[in-house]
Parts: structure tokens; C-alpha cells; sequence
């Protein structure tokens, strides 16, 4: 008795499907269709890892004008001092990769992240580490789906091997990385290139071919032009010295942690219902803090932490006798903590940020 038995195309959301429809029977002489293969069901889903595309349907925000970017970095919780807000402004307007040098915790990052909230838009983030490689960065071809294609295709009538080797290096079969989904985008992303300076000049020479046309050129794969251009952030920590090539593309913005009253309003923007007070203690403990020389200074984000913890605590105030119940937020390294053990060690640490709190207000009081 002659069966057939329909393996349908698995819907995506990551780009155009093309998929294969097979009919099998029982017959040795039946028809066999297969089309041109991306997505293919057998109970389990091989999938392409084809270009991202924006979730949102709204068009991509343009910044009109600099109050607007300092006023929409705001509205997603980022302060940008003028200078900042005006070279990223520069830079979206120009089309100029921004490159972010600082500590550690100074909001590098997130600076990235606020300009794609504040722009509407998402972010393809490349983490930077020591060895990251081309296929990490821009993707490589899915072998297993190329194998696959070919068995199928081999079963066919005929087979135009000429046009199947095509096929088989077409971005159908290309896994992209963030590099290329950022190109791919069909709105402008935020591209972030993460902390940069772990890679050596070898991989920052990947990357001017990107920033300087707009383009990646790929082996096998041929020459892919950008869809949008994206815009473009670069962080480094200073563990190695970019090199001129890339310093030469891009815009340069450095990167500090805050003031103690810029701190105290980055505070308040998460804790609204605590007083200045409060914003000012978290501003003073912070430059308290990183003037102690600990191994690991709290960034922006800890502090912001040890509010929400203070504010579960029911606590608006840090005092010496809470070392023990803070210590776990505080110091991030056993060096650390045997510092802050140290016999008024802590005691000292608060009265220093009780000195710069009451700096801190009076500036906002200015």
C-alpha cells in the first residue's frame, strides 16, 4: 500500500525561508521533489542562522537635532555630559565609528545601549576576548546543512552540480556573526564592538573593511555590502593600545566614572522615591570607594545595586555598624574585603563618603 508523508517548511522568524517540500512513496520510480533547501522538519528543526531582523516595524529614529539626543539618552536612564551627547550625535550624523576609552565599570557599555533605546533600534554585540577569530565575528558556513542539501539533492533526477555548489555558498547556507547581521540589518542597528583592546592588530585589521566602506568580503561568499550602516561603538579597557588604523575612523570619546553629583542623578533616575539625600550618599560612597585603591573598584552599575539593596533593606543610610551585611556588595575580591576588615577600616570609608556626599549637594544645590 502506497504512503506519502509530507515534511513541511518550519516557519522562521530570522530572514526569507526557502524551504523543501519532499513527497516520498512506496514506488521506486515516484517522484521525488526537492527544492532548494534552508529549513527542513524530521521532528527536529534544522535551522539557518540567517540575518536578524529588527522585531519593530517603526522606522529608525534619526537624531534631529543634539537637545534631542541629550533628552532621549536621558529618557532611557544614561546622563551624557555635553560632550558626550555632542559626539554622539557627530557620529550618527556622519556615519563615524565611536570609540570609548576608560575604566573598567565607567559606562562604556551602556552608553552603547542607551543610543539604541534612544534611537529605537537594536544591538549586535561582538564580546570581544584573546583568540576571537573571523567565523566569531562575521560567521562561517553550515556544513552539516550543506551535506544535508547535497544528499538530497544527489537523489534527485538531475542535478546541475554547477548551479548546487552556487547555491551551497550563498548566504542561504551562512551562519551569520555580528558583523555581518549588523550589515544585514534592514534598519540601523547599534553595533558594539566590546571591549576591543583584548584582540590583537590582526583582528582590528578585519575590521576596517567594515568601517571605512561599509562592506565585509567574505571567502566563497563573495563581497556583502551593507544593507544600512550601522552605529558603530567601540569600548576598550586599555589593556592594549588600539592601533592608529581604527583611531584614524572613528570619533574619540573618553570615558570616566562619574562626578559625585553626576553619580548622585544617576542614582536618583533608578531610586526616585529616596531623597537627595540618599541619591548623594550612593554618589560619595562610590568616590569614596574608588579612591581607595581596592582591585576592583565598583562601576556604575554595583552602585546602582547597592541602592536597590539598601532600599530592600529599608535602610537610607550606610553606617559602620552594617560592614558585615554590605561587605558581600562592596568588595568583589579577598583583597578587597581584608581591606575594608581592617580595624576602622570601614568606619573611615564612610566618613570619607560622608565628606564627598555633602560635596555632592551642595553642587546640586549650585
Amino acid at each position: 500500500m502506497r504512503g506519502t508523508r509530507h515534511l513541511q517548511v518550519v516557519p522562521s522568524n530570522r530572514g526569507p525561508v526557502i524551504g523543501v517540500v519532499v513527497e516520498v512513496h512506496d514506488s521506486v520510480n515516484a517522484p521525488r521533489i526537492v527544492r532548494d533547501l534552508t529549513e527542513i522538519s524530521f521532528r527536529s528543526t534544522f535551522q539557518t542562522l540567517a540575518t536578524e531582523k529588527s522585531v519593530s516595524g517603526k522606522e529608525p529614529t534619526v537624531f534631529s537635532s543634539l537637545e534631542e539626543v541629550s533628552q532621549r539618552l536621558r529618557a532611557t536612564g544614561y546622563i551624557a555630559d555635553s560632550v558626550a551627547a555632542t559626539t554622539v550625535y557627530l557620529a550618527a550624523r556622519l556615519q563615524k565609528p565611536l570609540l570609548l576609552e576608560g575604566p573598567a565599570g565607567s559606562g562604556k557599555t551602556q552608553l552603547a545601549y542607551a543610543v539604541a533605546d534612544a534611537a529605537d533600534t537594536v544591538v549586535e554585540r561582538l564580546q570581544c576576548y584573546e583568540g576571537i577569530n573571523e567565523e566569531k565575528a562575521i560567521g562561517k558556513f553550515d556544513e552539516p546543512l550543506q551535506r544535508l542539501c547535497v544528499e538530497l539533492k544527489a537523489k534527485s533526477v538531475s542535478v546541475d552540480w554547477e548551479s548546487l555548489r552556487t547555491e551551497l555558498h550563498s548566504q542561504q547556507f551562512f551562519g551569520a556573526g555580528p558583523l555581518l547581521r549588523a550589515l544585514q540589518c534592514e534598519r540601523p542597528c547599534v553595533l558594539l564592538i566590546d571591549e576591543l583592546d583584548k584582540v590583537d592588530h590582526a583582528f582590528e585589521a578585519l575590521l576596517l573593511e567594515l568601517l571605512s566602506v561599509w562592506q565585509l568580503s567574505i571567502p566563497k561568499l563573495g563581497t556583502v555590502k551593507a544593507r544600512s550602516i550601522p552605529f558603530v561603538v567601540l569600548t576598550s579597557n586599555e589593556e592594549r593600545r588600539i592601533g592608529d588604523p581604527l583611531r584614524r575612523r572613528s570619533f574619540y570619546l573618553r570615558v570616566e566614572h562619574p562626578t559625585a553629583e553626576r553619580e548622585a542623578e544617576i542614582v536618583a533616575l533608578r531610586t526616585p522615591d529616596s531623597t537627595h539625600e540618599f541619591h548623594a550618599g550612593m554618589a560619595g560612597l562610590a568616590k569614596a570607594l574608588r579612591g581607595w585603591s581596592l582591585e576592583k573598584p565598583p562601576s556604575v552599575s554595583e552602585i546602582l545595586d547597592l541602592a536597590q539593596a539598601l532600599k530592600v533593606l529599608g535602610s537610607e543610610q550606610i553606617t559602620p555598624e552594617m560592614r558585615d551585611i554590605l561587605l558581600p556588595l562592596l568588595a568583589k575580591t579577598e583583597a578587597d574585603r581584608r581591606k575594608l576588615l581592617l580595624r576602622d577600616g570601614f568606619a573611615s570609608l564612610i566618613y570619607d563618603a560622608q565628606q564627598y556626599s555633602a560635596e555632592a549637594l551642595r553642587g546640586n544645590a549650585a
